[in-house]
Order: C-alpha cells, then structure tokens, then sequence
C-alpha cells in the first residue's frame, strides 16, 4: 500500500486530491509489470484506465496495416497516460508498449470518476493537466504543418517536458530519459539530422543531453525560443 501511495504522489494529475481521498483511491489501483517490448493496450482499445509509470520506460505508439510504428512519445517514471479515463466509450487513438521492463500503476477509470465526485476539490488540477496536454498536443500538430525543424524538434521536447512535469509550475526544471536516436524516431528523422538541431540548441544553454537524459532547465526559455523560429 505504502508503494502505490508513493506512486500516487509522484502523479501530477492526482495532485489535487486530499490525504482522504488518496487513501479512498487506493483500493482502486493495482501494479502490473511489463517486459520490454510487451503491449500494455493496444490502438482502438476501449479500456480506460489511468496508467502511472513507477519503473521503467513506456512509448506512446500507433501503427499501421503493415506494422509500421509511428511514435508520438517515450515516457519516464512518474508520468501518467491513458487520457480516455474521462472519456468512457472513446477508443484510444494511440497504443502503449513497455519501451524497457517496467511497472506500472493501473487505476480503475470508472473509479477514478466515481472520485473525483466525492472529491470535487480535486477537478481544477485534473482540469489544468489535461488543459496543458491538450494545448501541447496541439502545438505539436500546428508546428509539424507550419514551421520549421528546428520549431518541431523544440516543440516535441517541450510535449515531453510537459508530460513529464510533476508540480504545477510548468516553467520548472524537468529531466527525463531520452536518447538523440528516439528523439529521431518519434520525429521520422534520421539521427545525423536531429543531432545538428539539438547542437544548436544546447548552444543556446536551452536543453542539455547527458547519459541517456535530456535536461530542460526552464521550459518557459525554450517555449519563448521556439514561438520565435521562423
């Protein structure tokens, strides 16, 4: 209980809930592993639980007739995924995947809804995260249409930086597992063409890539760098 209590804390989305309420949730979760490579749900599913990353990493994928994977996101421990938990009767539009051998914190849907009606103090956190998502998502999509390499590779880091983050101040310092070749996989670019981007990035002190991890010291300095680009 103590685990899946700490579990609970390390969610943004959950913040909002009150010692009460995070006690009333436990009940309602259970940890699931996953080898490397196994498919947590599928694209189309129906399910809708909120999924809480405690080990490991997760990609967020979807793929087509021939199996061809496009990949939106890789996500590090303490994220959250499964945004069809407050739309029931939504299929998912995009797959998960265990990305490494990882454990993850599965919170019944209905359940979570059920919550969050006892607890209504909670709705402007979740209200505010899944705000945030959906306007990063959303940028993402307007930069890969508008604007150049240099604005989609900032803005994809700036998607994962919001989905990473854990407090409320989206201008906070976040640091996640990321290599240079997943960075080029998820933006169906070669290695070699994604690492002169990110050289001229880091040569503004905007992102830092060491062992594995990129670092963004202040996501509001990178947004205001990409709103800029051509």
């Amino acid at each position: 209980m103590r685990d899946l209590l700490t579990i609970i804390d390390t969610c943004p989305l959950l913040a909002g809930l009150s010692e009460k309420a995070r006690a009333t949730l436990l009940p309602l979760c259970r940890i699931r592993t996953y080898s490397a490579g196994e498919i947590i749900y599928p694209p189309g599913s129906m399910q809708s639980n909120l999924c809480i990353i405690a080990e490991g990493r997760v990609r967020i994928c979807s793929s087509n007739a021939k199996g061809r994977e496009a990949m939106l996101a890789i996500l590090d421990v303490g994220a959250w995924f499964g945004d069809t938990v407050f739309s029931p009767g939504m299929p998912r539009v995009f797959g998960a995947t265990a990305h490494d051998d990882c454990r993850v914190a599965e919170v019944s849907g209905e359940g979570l809804r059920e919550l969050l009606q006892r607890f209504p103090e909670a709705y402007p956190v979740v209200l505010d995260q899944v705000s945030r998502r959906l306007w990063s998502a959303m940028s993402v999509i307007q930069d890969d249409v508008l604007r150049g390499t240099e604005a989609r590779i900032g803005r994809r880091l700036l998607f994962l930086a919001h989905m990473h983050n854990r407090v409320d101040d989206s201008s906070a310092g976040v640091s996640f597992a990321l290599t240079r070749e997943l960075l080029a996989n998820m933006m169906g670019m070669t290695r070699q063409g994604v690492h002169r981007v990110l050289k001229n990035i880091e040569a503004q002190g905007l992102i830092e890539f060491e062992y594995g991890r990129v670092t963004i010291a202040d996501p509001a300095r990178l947004e205001k760098y990409v709103d800029g680009l051509e």
